[in-house]
């Protein structure tokens, strides 16, 4: 059986995805990797980070205003400092925050609350002479003196240069934290693995209209905006992104769209990215419009050859090493080293974001191998360049790694090349969906023959 996808909505006549148990197990699985470490404890300015040890979420606006944080002690529970009248909606929503803590102290106040209200420096703009960063450094100086960790190291995974100057004028020291939450969240619980699946099967209703919707005369970003009122519609908490090249665009891969006009026989292809209760997709599907050069054909049959192949070799215990060894080198498709091809041969964890453990890329893979486990979930994309030098195809596919395999959790078909826009006829019949010539000139052989390779006087 495949990863079961259910409904959204809790149901009583069915036993569907816990939200409980996904707190619960996410947490525990932090403690532990904390535990493991040699750090007092971890903090977090992270959303994604924050919302793994706090199971709390206040939107997407401020994901990149680093205003709120996160504290988890070693031997202890997560102290969340929130944005202003947020604490107090997680003090009488999100009671999982108090269920460790004692409800408030003698004074009546909310200290032993694990949710506070704590602001930091929005980025610089409260003046420095304000002195928030030192607040910040107070607060958590002052629950890590609670544990007797004050003098602890403070693993960190992004953080504002003043608050760390402050953490580090108090005496706490100050170290990379990164590698604690990213290890916790290496092996996803079978909740997370769900929402995932659930996350890929609203881009397969999103790639469906997208099909039905690609025409000579769209833009890529009216693909954007069609695609992200799919995803919305069907519940999606954010669009975080909708990558739409066409035409000459496919290559090199410029990784964002434009205003570009489809034309016949354009190679389109597309990335979604969005979130579905926080967890991500990454899927990319190659279409052509109305017709495919023998060219296009021939990219897209080699890029689905090289996803094929890595995909086979996934279960528990091969590397990424093993992967990315079946992947071309950079040289082979124009690029003159792995770090300027980097993501186009490519792998990554999924989650809370689309680039966790483990990576696949053979700029690191080859010297620094992770082993696959059972419960890993990840992206495999593969991109090829056509011959003519116009197009290329870039193809996508998220999977579980099983006790004896991969499952693909992207549905969308991507065996073989899809054409879409309407069927166009001609008093032979049907035109042929390969035709051998397109609209552009794309190369100096088909230029030559009919003269156009000539200077202008």
């Amino acid at each position: 059986m495949g990863s079961p996808t259910y409904g959204v909505s809790s149901v009583d006549w069915e036993n569907r995805l816990s939200m409980p148990r996904l707190r619960v197990q996410r947490l525990e699985r932090l403690k532990a990797e904390l535990a493991r470490s040699d750090l007092g404890a971890v903090l977090t300015f992270d959303f994604h980070n924050i919302r793994y040890m706090t199971s709390t979420h206040i939107g997407t606006w401020a994901m990149d205003k680093m205003i709120r944080f996160a504290l988890l002690p070693r031997g202890g529970e997560p102290v969340l400092w929130d944005f202003g009248s947020a604490a107090r909606h997680h003090q009488l929503y999100a009671p999982w925050l108090d269920d460790a803590h004692t409800n408030a102290d003698s004074d009546g106040g909310e200290r032993h609350h694990g949710a506070r209200a704590g602001i930091s420096t929005l980025r610089g703009a409260i003046s420095p002479s304000a002195g928030m960063a030192e607040d910040v450094a107070a607060k958590v100086h002052q629950v890590l003196a609670e544990y007797g960790l004050q003098n602890e190291p403070v693993g960190v995974d992004i953080i504002e240069p003043p608050v760390m100057f402050a953490l580090q004028a108090m005496g706490i020291p100050v170290v990379d934290g990164q590698q604690v939450f990213l290890a916790a969240r290496r092996i996803k619980t079978i909740d997370e693995i769900g929402l995932l699946t659930q996350a890929a099967s609203m881009v397969d209703a999103a790639y469906e209209e997208l099909y039905e919707f690609l025409r000579p005369g769209v833009r890529e970003n009216e693909c954007v905006g069609l695609v992200s009122k799919v995803l919305f519609d069907l519940g999606s908490e954010q669009v975080e992104g909708v990558n739409a090249i066409s035409g000459e665009r496919c290559s090199p891969h410029p990784h964002v769209f434009s205003d570009r006009l489809l034309r016949p026989g354009d190679p389109a292809f597309f990335d979604i990215l969005h979130s579905h209760m926080g967890y991500r997709t990454c899927y990319y599907r190659t279409f052509a419009v109305g017709s495919a050069s023998p060219a296009q054909r021939d990219a897209y049959k080699i890029c689905r050859e090289y996803i094929d192949q890595a995909i086979e070799l996934v279960k528990p215990g091969a590397t990424t090493a093993d992967i990315v060894r079946l992947w071309p080198a950079a040289q082979e498709f124009g690029f003159p080293d792995e770090e300027a091809a980097f993501a186009l041969q490519y792998g990554h964890g999924v989650g809370l974001s689309i680039w966790e453990r483990p990576i696949f890329s053979r700029l690191t893979s080859l010297e620094h191998p992770e082993t696959l486990e059972e419960g890993m979930v990840f992206a495999l994309e593969t991109y090829w360049p056509a011959a003519d030098g116009w197009g290329a195809a870039r193809i996508e596919e998220e999977l579980v790694v099983t006790s004896d395999g991969a499952e693909v959790i992207t549905k969308f078909p991507a065996e073989e090349l899809l054409v879409a826009g309407k069927r166009y006829y001609t008093t032979g019949g049907a035109l042929p969906l390969e035709r051998d010539s397109q609209s552009h000139i794309n190369n100096r052989g088909q230029a030559a023959t009919i003269g156009l390779d000539k200077e202008v006087p």
